[in-house]
């Protein structure tokens, strides 16, 4: 008798991983959906997945890393993560998830639009596969919204001014949602900042490339302005397009870095 194969889905909090819950959860009856919790999430992470468990009846299993990121931090000798150096994702994503799997023969749901051009990274154990069914539908990012606002579970609430999910400090942030962190929850704002504090060695480590989280605040106003000015030329070039879709192209033309997979499906 063949091993049986268990079939999950990860939730990120995020619009992609979203649709596709609602898209596969008839098709799949026993999916399997889990959620990797670094502890650092955003208020509203918490609440959309609520709303998804509420809409769709479903039961999300909440991984953890064993021990958290300031254990991993200290680990690490202090050194922030960031795009070159993703321990975070490593330590309080993929290990919780790969311990949840174990040996078992695994089908990983991936939630990678048709319109996006990269292949994501789960796992390298193979024992578990990645499947894409967005990708093999032919979904693409209005697909993805469509599919949200059918459901009646539409938007995460952060989608107002910030256009990934992932931990309220996360590096992939551009510096207008940084600003608007600061606005949002300032006590988080503090916390991230508190990360930046120099080490007993003298070492000083930012989360924005290039300047403390204190500089840039500094520029707060600038920054706001020129945000504005870009969002004015989004609508007037497509007006009847929806606010969090412009903001989303303004943001991703202000850095174009690609966030990782497994935090911003």
């Amino acid at each position: 008798m063949a091993d049986k194969v268990r079939h999950i889905l990860g939730l990120s909090g995020g619009k992609d991983s979203a649709a596709l819950a609602i898209l596969m959860y008839k098709d799949i009856p026993n999916m399997e959906y889990f959620f990797c919790d670094t502890k650092k999430e955003l208020p509203e992470t918490y609440d959309f997945l609520d709303r998804i468990k509420a809409r769709l009846g479903i039961k999300i299993e909440y991984l953890s890393s064993e021990r958290g990121f300031d254990h991993w931090l200290n680990v690490n000798g202090g050194f922030l993560p960031s795009p070159q150096a993703r321990w975070c994702t490593k330590q309080l994503k993929i290990v919780p998830l790969e311990q949840f799997i174990g040996e078992d023969q695994a089908v990983s749901y991936v939630g990678i639009r048709a319109d996006e051009n990269r292949s994501g990274y789960i796992s390298t154990k193979p024992n578990i596969k990645a499947v894409f069914p967005f990708k093999e539908r032919g979904i693409d990012k209005a697909g993805v919204t469509r599919i949200l606002e059918e459901s009646g579970i539409g938007m995460p609430k952060y989608y107002g001014w910030r256009s990934r999910s992932g931990c309220f400090f996360c590096f992939y942030q551009r510096k207008y949602e940084w600003v608007k962190l600061s606005e949002e929850h300032p006590d988080l704002f503090k916390e991230a900042m508190k990360y930046e504090e120099e080490h007993k060695d003298g070492r000083k480590f930012t989360w924005s490339q290039g300047e403390t989280l204190q500089e840039l605040i500094a520029r707060k106003e600038k920054i706001l302005a020129d945000h504005q000015k870009e969002m004015q030329k989004k609508k007037e070039v497509k007006p009847n397009q929806p606010l969090h879709l412009i903001l989303e192209k303004v943001l991703d033309e202000e850095n174009e870095d690609q966030g990782c997979i497994a935090c911003h499906v």
